[in-house]
């Protein structure tokens, strides 16, 4: 059996939320798809820590039990990132294998540029890059309009979902406690997202040297199958899956998990060498210029 332990830790003031499945020296860090609690990876995390892994599932800022303010500058997924390197800081972690999903597939790239050195392995399932765009708008332009000019409806319908009995259903729980959100900081939320950059331009993809296991959907106009291909072209380390349907991994998993488990054993057996962005690099020289001045 594995114990389930919930954690939490501040990051500039925030009071951020996670879990930890599993114990050992192989961590894994997974991120949660836009507005979804960190549950939606529960059956993931529990299947990959009997395999071996210490698996932690972050809530980012705005989603499931960690703060949620009301202010959009807080919400981008370069602060998202941030928050992954903060959740290391705290657990003491040099470096995780890290993935997610959607917005978190997202939260994984920025990460891969912000500290590539910190990331052993990339788990990326349905990158939103550029072919997503469209998409994108008209998915989820309803949902801002509606969390923020429609808020006493939207509203009243969140407190109806919070006052609902869980199912024991995973699936439908994680829906219900999606549908339970206070409207007020998600249209914050979505604000800040629709207003920032969504991923690392290709010009900083091309630079990612991280082993990256990619996995696309078709038939997914929220994200595209292209989208996830080019990625696998830019990075000179990834390589992709194709899922079934967009539900694969949610509820015929078990060919997914395995290949999600095989590459993260195959990270962990591999000697990587240090590696670090072209920034760092170039701030690294600077300042041993400067010290041997």
């Amino acid at each position: 059996m594995v114990a389930i332990r919930t954690g939490e830790f501040l990051h500039e003031g925030h009071r951020l939320v996670f879990d930890e499945y599993g114990q050992g020296e192989r961590p894994l860090i997974l991120l949660p798809g836009l507005l979804l609690p960190r549950s939606m990876h529960r059956p993931l995390a529990l299947e990959l820590a009997e395999r071996g892994n210490r698996v932690v599932v972050l809530d980012p800022l705005g989603h499931g039990d960690s703060d949620r303010p009301f202010d959009m500058t807080q919400y981008s997924f370069v602060l998202f990132a941030e928050q992954v390197i903060g959740l290391m800081d705290h657990l003491g972690l040099e470096e995780a294998v890290v993935g997610g999903t959607s917005l978190g597939a997202n939260i994984v790239l920025e990460t891969l540029v912000a500290a590539p050195e910190r990331v052993r392995g990339a788990v990326i399932e349905m990158p939103v890059l550029d072919n997503a765009l469209l998409g994108c708008a008209l998915a989820f332009t309803p949902l801002l309009v509606g969390v923020t000019f429609g808020k006493p409806i939207t509203g009243a319908l969140a407190a109806l979902a919070r006052r609902l009995p869980r199912t024991g259903n995973h699936l439908i729980d994680v829906g219900l406690d999606w549908a339970s959100l206070d409207p007020g900081p998600s249209g914050a939320y979505l604000q800040g997202l629709f207003f920032g950059r969504i991923a690392p331009p290709r010009s900083e993809r091309i630079k990612v040297e991280t082993p990256s296991l990619v996995i696309g959907h078709p038939r997914d106009p929220i994200h595209p199958f292209s989208d996830a291909g080019h990625l696998v072209e830019e990075m000179p380390h990834a390589r992709m899956i194709e899922a079934s349907w967009i539900g694969e991994l949610r509820f015929t998993p078990k060919r997914l998990t395995g290949e999600i488990a095989s590459f993260v054993d195959e990270v962990w057996a591999t000697t990587q060498p240090r590696r670090g962005s072209a920034s760092t690099r170039r701030r690294a020289g600077a300042a041993a210029r400067r010290s041997a001045g």
